[in-house]
């Protein structure tokens, strides 16, 4: 077919769960290829406390610091969360440029949100002589009503 766009190759990162042993993931993963690990925590009282309606209430009044990812066009704009996710939080234009897009990460002083991260429960394996790196994000899906369809990510 001329013109086609080929497939994406599927993704070929190894997937492991809960059997999984902390010698067996230092031996095969820990200092030579990624792995995706499911089902070895259990985060629904985390998940369950990241709804839309949850954050906004205790969150909705601090202050959220929101930055362009575009280097050359580095911006930071200081806004209430609940402004953030009413008026700012939906899937990209494809029209506007990447720099004009603000996004909630990095520069965020996340000492407000200390309550709500005590319940994320991290994965059970550490790699000997490193610090754990989490990220947290809040997204809206593409194509959706961000009234009813949005979560939080930890």
């Amino acid at each position: 077919l001329a013109g086609a766009v080929p497939e994406e190759p599927r993704c070929t990162v190894e997937r492991a769960d809960a059997s999984l042993t902390y010698s067996l993931f230092l031996q095969r993963f820990a200092f030579s290829r990624p792995v995706i690990l499911g089902g070895v925590t259990d985060n629904s009282a985390f998940r369950a406390l990241c709804t839309r309606e949850k954050l906004l209430a205790a969150f909705g009044p601090f202050p959220v610091r929101l930055s362009t990812a575009n280097t050359y066009s580095y911006r930071k704009v200081d806004v209430p969360f609940q402004e953030y996710v009413e008026h700012l939080l939906k899937p990209q234009d494809p029209a506007r440029l990447g720099s004009d897009t603000l996004y909630f990460f990095g520069d965020n002083n996340f000492t407000e949100w200390g309550p709500l991260f005590q319940h994320y429960v991290p994965p059970p394996f550490r790699i000997p002589g490193t610090s754990p790196a989490y990220s947290f994000g809040i997204a809206g899906g593409s194509g959706m009503g961000l009234e009813r369809d949005w979560e939080g990510i930890g």
